[in-house]
C-alpha cells in the first residue's frame, strides 16, 4: 500500500515532472522511515512486561501506524487523483474507441498491454530486478549482524543504525533521481540504479560485521532501489493507457511483491547453506541481466496519454 501511494503523484502531473512528482510521494515517507528503525529497541522493551519478546515488539507499533496512515488517506485524498485522471480521459479515448466498444480493466487486460509495450515491460522489469536484489540482500542483513554474538539489545540498535542508513539511501534521495528521471531518461537511470545495486552487494558482501561498511553497502543498495523504483514507475505509468493505468500499476506491484518474496525465501537458505557473502554475490549476478537488457534496448517509445 506504502509503495502504491507513489502513483497518486502521477494521474494528474504533466509529462514533464512526472519524475520528480512520482520521487517526491517516495521522498515523504523518509523522516518516519529513517527514525523509526531508533525506536526499535525501545519499543521492544516497552511490552515485555506483558509477555511480548523484546525482538517482536516494534511489530505491534508497527500495526497501530500502519491503521492510523490507512484512515488518514482514506478521510482526506480526496477528490481520488485516479478518477480525475481517467474523467479527463474519457472523452478523447471515447473518440478513438469503435462503436460498442467497451474498455475492459483488470489484470489480465493490463498484463497484455504491459506485454504488448516494449517500454511497460522494461519499467515492470526494472522494478522487479531492484525489488528483488533489495530484498535478498536487506532481509538477511540483520541476521547477519545477530551473527557476530552481541545480546538482543545491541543487535537492535546496530540493525536500526544499519537499517536508518539503508532506508535514506531509499528514499532521502528519491527527490534528486526524479530529476534525473525527468532531465536524462527513464532508462539511463534505470541502468544506474541496477549499477548501484551491483556495487551495493560487492560493498556489502566485503564488509563482515563492520558497521560502517555494512551501513554504507546498505545505503547505496537503496540508492540503486530508488532509481530502478522512480524511473520505472514512471516510465511504466506513461506508457499504459490511462483506463488501464491502475491495474497495470497493480501489476507491477503485485510482480514487484512476488520477485521479492522469492528473493526473501531463496536468501535465506542461501545464507544458512553459504554465508552472506554467497548471498551478496548471487544477488549481484542476479542482476547483471537486467543491466544487460536495459544496454541493449534502445530509446524510449514515445509516452501514451501525456495531455491526460
Amino acid at each position: 500500500a506504502g509503495l502504491q501511494a507513489r502513483y497518486a503523484a502521477v494521474d494528474l502531473a504533466p509529462a514533464a515532472l512526472r519524475g520528480r512528482q512520482l520521487s517526491l510521494i517516495v521522498w515523504a515517507t523518509t523522516l518516519g522511515a529513517v527514525v523509526g528503525p531508533q525506536f526499535a529497541a525501545g519499543a521492544g522493551e516497552s511490552l515485555r512486561e506483558f509477555g511480548v519478546p523484546a525482538l517482536a515488539g516494534p511489530f505491534v507499533f508497527s500495526a497501530v501506524l500502519f491503521a492510523v496512515a490507512a484512515t488518514v488517506l482514506l478521510a482526506l485524498m480526496r477528490p481520488d487523483p485516479a478518477v480525475v485522471a481517467r474523467q479527463l480521459a474519457a472523452p478523447a479515448a471515447e473518440a478513438g474507441r469503435p462503436p460498442n466498444a467497451v474498455a475492459r480493466q483488470g489484470l489480465g487486460p493490463a498484463l497484455r498491454a504491459v506485454m504488448a509495450e516494449p517500454s511497460a515491460r522494461a519499467g515492470v522489469a526494472a522494478m522487479a530486478a531492484g525489488h528483488m536484489v533489495m530484498v535478498g540482500v536487506m532481509a538477511m542483513t540483520p541476521v547477519h549482524l545477530r551473527g557476530a554474538g552481541h545480546d538482543a539489545a545491541h543487535t537492535l540498535r546496530l540493525v536500526g543504525i544499519v537499517l536508518s542508513v539503508h532506508i535514506a539511501g531509499m528514499y532521502a534521495f528519491s527527490p534528486v533521481v526524479g530529476w534525473l528521471t525527468d532531465r536524462a531518461g527513464r532508462r539511463p537511470v534505470i541502468g544506474a540504479g541496477l549499477v548501484l545495486l551491483i556495487a551495493a552487494c560487492a560493498l556489502a558482501g566485503t564488509a563482515g560485521y563492520g558497521t560502517a561498511r555494512l551501513a554504507l553497502g546498505l545505503m547505496v543498495l537503496g540508492l540503486g532501489w530508488s532509481c530502478t523504483v522512480v524511473a520505472g514507475s514512471t516510465l511504466l505509468s506513461e506508457s499504459v493507457r490511462v483506463e488501464l493505468r491502475a491495474s497495470a500499476q497493480g501489476l507491477s506491484d503485485t510482480t514487484m511483491g512476488l520477485a521479492g518474496a522469492t528473493a526473501g525465501a531463496l536468501s535465506g537458505m542461501i545464507m544458512g547453506a553459504w554465508g552472506y557473502p554467497i548471498l551478496a554475490l548471487v544477488a549481484a549476478l542476479a542482476a547483471l541481466p537486467f543491466v544487460l537488457l536495459v544496454v541493449r534496448s534502445g530509446g524510449v517509445a514515445p509516452a501514451l496519454g501525456q495531455d491526460a
